[in-house]
């Protein structure tokens, strides 16, 4: 119960079940005979905010990890997994962000058995998942990895629970506590929400092994007059991965800290979970060096994949930051009407890249969310 109720608002009573997405949502990979075979799919619900992190580190590893950094191999070609390859993949990449959240040192992954430990009653009701599970804790990644492969099948199968199944290894591999104390719960804040697609603290979750919901750079104490300042930890180191987050014009959700600090739009390679007005999906660029050089970043191509199984790719082209002259109002001016046509993936981007013009390969697919 009290696993269950930590994903959930605090309620008065024990409340049925309310995970009708990630009971039915599997980690399903697309077959290597169809478009995109690198790609994971999911309905559109309350699961994609999590698949899409997963989807990022299986990005990353076929691009940066799993082959030898050859410039002369082209992108498609690191993207054209075998069956094995894309098992692989998925089973490392769960394995890496348990690990992660485990503070590399230890990881629970929970299972369902065949019998209930909890019976169903006023008290606590049943959802055929929560009451059958049992716990399995690793201290060493390798037996992490060797597990999660043997038993991929509980997060694959169709229709299955894999997804709730993996949130609350997630969980309970970072502690209740500990959980509690990263979303700051006193003043409010749960792992889950009403959110469509997912909560941004199960993203921070994933991503950096804490749920915090505050996305700035290390500690920012706030206060005022009236009241001591209180510390709001935000995201303490770079991470391989990062975020990428445009909330739209609702002025509510573009408080400071809900502004991806440079720790998150600079990770270790260049791959980001991107948010936009609430809809998930990964941006990447296949050169590890974008990052770390000035030069690689003035002009450059960049990738969109959402597990809807929508893709695009564009070129983001910054040299015009380097030109300089022309009148300040002219610019600020011309700056405002690019704003008004700019589509919402390209104001997210523009989060990163401020003055990039981004133009795109092709037509925008008609199933892409923005």
């Amino acid at each position: 119960l009290d696993l269950r109720s930590g994903l959930q608002a605090k309620y008065v009573k024990p409340p049925p079940p309310r995970f009708p997405a990630f009971r039915t949502i599997q980690h399903r990979t697309r077959s290597i005979r169809q478009e995109y075979p690198y790609g994971l799919r999911t309905p559109r619900n309350a699961t994609r905010g999590m698949q899409s992190v997963l989807q990022a580190h299986i990005i990353k590893q076929f691009i940066f990890d799993n082959k030898p950094r050859d410039k002369s191999v082209p992108l498609e070609e690191l993207l054209k997994p075998t069956e094995a390859e894309q098992a692989l993949s998925l089973y490392t990449a769960m394995s890496d962000i348990l690990w992660n959240i485990g503070e590399k040192s230890k990881a629970i992954v929970a299972l369902p058995g065949e019998a209930s430990h909890i019976p169903h009653s006023h008290v606590y009701f049943q959802d055929n998942v929560t009451e059958k599970l049992y716990f399995f804790e690793f201290t060493k990644l390798d037996d992490l990895q060797i597990f999660m492969k043997r038993y991929l099948p509980y997060f694959t199968e169709n229709p299955g629970p894999g997804t709730l199944l993996y949130l609350y290894s997630a969980v309970l591999t970072r502690g209740m506590e500990n959980m509690r104390n990263d979303l700051d719960a006193p003043k409010g804040a749960h792992l889950m929400g009403p959110h469509e697609e997912g909560s941004l603290n199960v993203i921070t979750l994933l991503l950096t092994g804490r749920a915090t919901p505050y996305l700035h750079n290390g500690v920012v104490y706030v206060g005022d007059e009236d009241h001591y300042a209180v510390p709001q930890f935000g995201i303490l180191s770079r991470g391989a991965i990062g975020l990428l987050v445009w909330e739209g014009e609702n002025e509510a959700m573009r408080s400071a800290s809900r502004m991806p600090g440079s720790r998150l739009k600079t990770p270790a390679t260049p791959v980001w979970v991107s948010c936009c007005c609430g809809h998930y999906g990964v941006l990447f660029n296949s050169n590890r060096e974008l990052l770390r050089n000035y030069h690689a970043e003035k002009r450059f191509e960049l990738h969109y994949y959402t597990c809807a199984g929508c893709y695009l790719s564009m070129t983001v082209d910054n040299r015009g930051q380097d030109e300089g002259g022309g009148d300040n109002g002219d610019q600020e001016g011309d700056r405002k009407r690019d704003d008004m046509v700019s589509t919402p993936l390209e104001r997210l981007i523009h989060t990163k890249w401020m003055d990039a013009k981004i133009t795109y390969h092709g037509a925008l697919p008609a199933s892409l969310n923005f």
